[in-house]
């Protein structure tokens, strides 16, 4: 993936963040993403700092969702 793409990624994921924060009212724990001290709008930094930074927010994201699934969902189709 390319640093552009990376970048893009990194951004479409923080607007993911807002979204559900705002929707549900939880805040996502996304501290080893606070950390990483680069955000969307830091092009100057490297492809790696930014491939950090979106693999640190997927995964607070993710957390934060299975913490509200109740059920597994199969992922056999019907």
């Amino acid at each position: 993936m390319k640093k552009q793409e990376l970048i893009h990624l990194h951004g479409l994921l923080a607007q993911v963040q807002d979204h559900y924060e705002e929707r549900t009212g939880n805040t996502v724990d996304h501290d080893e993403y606070l950390e990483q001290s680069v955000r969307p709008t830091s092009i100057h930094k490297s492809k790696t700092d930014h491939k950090a930074a979106v693999f640190a927010l997927a995964d607070g994201l993710c957390g934060e969702l299975e913490s509200e699934v109740k059920e597994p969902v199969s992922a056999a189709a019907d």
